[in-house]
């Protein structure tokens, strides 16, 4: 990669609950906006029980917590993309910054040092595509400020669920970002319970910005394959749902499943105006 004077767009992925998909979400935003020709960079920054490399099917050989090791010993020298799993299938790259692989490395992570890890990979990546984990930590609260966009994922099942999903819509609404940095994400918007999102629209005092279908035959095969759904040959409603999402963050038509190209859509330029149009 060459050395660039750019500061890319960071998209995080957050919860207050577990299990709702971000991983999964953030694996197919990553390869979606990567088939289109950007530079991405997908981020694990849930430190204890980071998935995406599982997810992938990726055995790292350096982690977060060696690019941190080396930070300390190099300082404002190292290359942090020294430190990065690149992840190919087809004509499509990104490069994947993985998780620790030992738990007691997740604890001596610093906040500060992950800041400026972040900082170096955007000036040479177009999009970081962070995956979090479901708590206001202080590492991501301090993503959470760094960031663009911050997509924050919610499923409709069970009451605790709803009741996380309600405080942690709150506390951001509280923490006075500007609203167009937060977009609200129902995942499995379609799944089988009793418990209809109009409803939780009303008790959360805000709308869903994105519905993401349930779809879980294909979400489990593409765990099992790591080939993300965006990246399959084969189309399914949540591959192109995923599509949809990433089409608000860039200027590239969607690309077709069939044939794996480009409609016939504007190529000029950028990502900011699409997000808030």
């Amino acid at each position: 990669m060459a050395e660039e004077n750019i500061k890319g767009t960071i998209i995080t992925l957050f919860s207050t609950a577990s299990a709702v998909g971000k991983t999964l979400v953030g694996c197919n935003l990553a390869s979606e906006i990567a088939a289109q020709g950007a530079r991405v960079c997908l981020v694990d920054l849930d430190l204890q029980f980071g998935d995406v490399c599982n997810y992938l099917k990726l055995t790292p050989r350096v982690t977060i917590a060696d690019a941190q090791q080396s930070m300390n010993v190099q300082g404002s020298s190292l290359d942090v993309r020294d430190f990065l799993t690149p992840y190919m299938h087809g004509t499509t790259t990104f490069h994947v910054m993985a998780a620790p692989t030992k738990l007691e490395d997740a604890y001596n992570m610093s906040p500060k040092t992950i800041k400026e890890i972040l900082q170096k990979l955007q000036t040479s990546f177009d999009y970081l595509i962070v995956d979090t984990t479901s708590m206001f930590s202080v590492v991501n609260l301090s993503l959470m400020d760094l960031s663009t966009i911050v997509m924050f994922l919610g499923i409709v099942d069970f009451i605790p669920t709803i009741k996380n999903m309600k405080i942690g819509s709150d506390t951001l609404k509280n923490l006075n970002y500007d609203k167009q940095k937060i977009r609200i994400i129902l995942n499995r918007s379609d799944a089988k319970t009793r418990i209809g999102f109009n409803d939780v629209e009303k008790l959360m005092g805000a709308h869903f910005d994105f519905v993401l279908p349930n779809d879980f035959a294909a979400a489990s095969k593409s765990i099992q394959t790591g080939v993300p759904l965006v990246l399959e040959r084969t189309a399914s409603n949540l591959g192109d749902s995923l599509k949809v999402l990433v089409s608000r963050y860039t200027n590239k038509a969607l690309r077709t499943t069939a044939n794996d190209d480009y409609g016939d859509g504007e190529k000029g330029g950028g990502w900011f105006s699409r997000l808030f149009g």
